[in-house]
C-alpha cells in the first residue's frame, strides 16, 4: 500500500493491517520532524512532490522490496503539505515471518526513498529563514536501489 497524504499519519491501522497471522514480525518506522537540526531550531517542515512520479516511484520500491524479502505487508505512506515538530512525515510499516526481514526491508525502503523519490522537504527555523533539503543528503551509498 502506497498513499501520500496531507493529513497527519496514523500509526495504528497501519500496524493493524500489517498484523497477520503468516507475519511474525511487524516493524513500524516513522519518520518525524525534529526541534533541532544542526543547532537549528526547526519550527516545521514543508513537503512537495510531483505526486505522479513520487506514486510511481513508491511502488516501484514497493514491489522490489516484495521482490528482495519474503514480505507479508509492505506499507509506505508519505506526508505532504506542513509537517509541525514532533510529527510524523513518513511511515514504512512492514512484515514477514521473520523480524531480519522486517528491519531489512524497512532500512531498505527508507534510504531507498531519501533517495530516489521525486518528495521535496522545505525546512522552516524559529530565526525566519526557510530553505529547500535535498533528499539524499546524509543518505548512505549502499541505499541505492
Amino acid at each position: 500500500m502506497i498513499e501520500l497524504s496531507r493529513d497527519p499519519i496514523l500509526l495504528q491501522p497501519l500496524i493493524d493491517r500489517a498484523t497477520q497471522q503468516s507475519a511474525g514480525a511487524v516493524v513500524a518506522f516513522l519518520g518525524i520532524t525534529r526541534r533541532y537540526t544542526e543547532g537549528r531550531e526547526t519550527l516545521r517542515l514543508k513537503y512537495e512532490a510531483y505526486e505522479p512520479l513520487a506514486r510511481r516511484d513508491l511502488e516501484r520500491l514497493e514491489a522490489e522490496a516484495r521482490r528482495k524479502w519474503p514480505l507479508v505487508e509492505c506499507l509506505i505512506v508519505h506526508r505532504l503539505g506542513e509537517t509541525p515538530v514532533s510529527e510524523a512525515s513518513v511511515a514504512i510499516v512492514t512484515s514477514s515471518p521473520h523480524r531480519r526481514d522486517a528491519f531489512a526491508a524497512s532500512q531498505w525502503l527508507i534510504d531507498s526513498l531519501k533517495l530516489s523519490t521525486p518528495i521535496w522537504k522545505e525546512e522552516h527555523w524559529a530565526d525566519g529563514a526557510s530553505a529547500w533539503i535535498h533528499p539524499a543528503e546524509g543518505a548512505p551509498p549502499d541505499a541505492r536501489p
